[in-house]
């Protein structure tokens, strides 16, 4: 009887972690598909650049890549992929 019910169990929890990545993926590519367009926007509004890029620019050039992503982690709250992402977009 015990196998029974943790056999139930562990379908239900197979179940709901199915779920839940099922929503984060969904959410993960709202949420490209709103940065797209926030990148789109951006390019047509003219906007300064921040301040930060040409200290990031000048890190990479002098080999410092590690540097520069974590300047642009903290100065932005990224990820670090995002970071990179950012960094290697300059």
């Amino acid at each position: 009887m015990t196998e029974i019910v943790l056999i139930g169990l562990l379908a239900a929890v197979f179940y709901l972690v199915f779920r839940v990545s099922a929503q984060m993926s969904s959410l993960s590519g709202r949420m490209k598909s709103m940065h797209n367009q926030l990148n789109r926007m951006d390019q047509h509004m003219d906007l300064p650049e921040h301040p930060i890029n040409d200290e990031l620019r000048e890190l990479m050039k002098e080999g410092k890549m590690v540097e520069a992503v974590k300047k642009a982690r903290e100065e932005f709250g990224l990820s670090l992929l995002e970071a990179k992402e950012y960094v290697d977009g300059l």
